[in-house]
């Protein structure tokens, strides 16, 4: 069976999202994102309202207003790596410390999922738990877990302390 790769990452916010210290970030949600739908090897992404500069902020895990999230689905690794390492993207994922609060826990997760399957956002949410609970599997997984992922090798989070 043909599989994509999906992926989830939540974030939360250091102020609400008309805030001057999170402007940058949302001035540009619009640019990014739009990059990554015209990036090969991209297949799908959770939307919000579609209201321009807003990405999918509206939608908030846990109803906590400044918690967002980003869900994906890719063709292959190697396309989503490409798109977070490889484009003007990184430059953000750079200065994600002035927009966004340390994480003490994982707040990244993939998964393979079958060719037309559009995950939401619950099922999403309950993958990161897994990786939470029970570290890689084959459920739900880091780039450490892919093999062909080389990228995140020199550009990933580095562990928290």
């Amino acid at each position: 069976m043909e599989m994509h790769l999906a992926q989830l990452n939540v974030g939360r916010l250091v102020a609400p999202t008309d805030d001057p210290r999170v402007k940058d970030f949302m001035d540009n949600l619009d640019f990014v994102n739009g990059l990554g739908r015209r990036m090969p090897g991209f297949v799908w992404m959770m939307e919000g309202s579609g209201e321009p500069g807003t990405g999918n902020t509206e939608v908030k895990v846990g109803g906590d207003p400044q918690q967002v999230s980003n869900l994906t689905v890719w063709t292959d690794v190697e396309s989503l790596e490409q798109f977070v390492w490889g484009t003007v993207h990184k430059r953000f994922y750079e200065r994600r410390n002035e927009w966004f609060e340390v994480m003490g826990d994982v707040h990244f997760v993939m998964w393979w999922i079958p060719v037309h399957h559009q995950p939401t956002l619950e099922e999403a949410l309950e993958r990161l738990e897994r990786l939470r609970a029970n570290g890689d599997s084959e459920e739900a997984f880091g780039w450490s877990w892919l093999k062909q992922a080389k990228m995140h090798k020199t550009h990933a989070c580095r562990p928290a302390a």
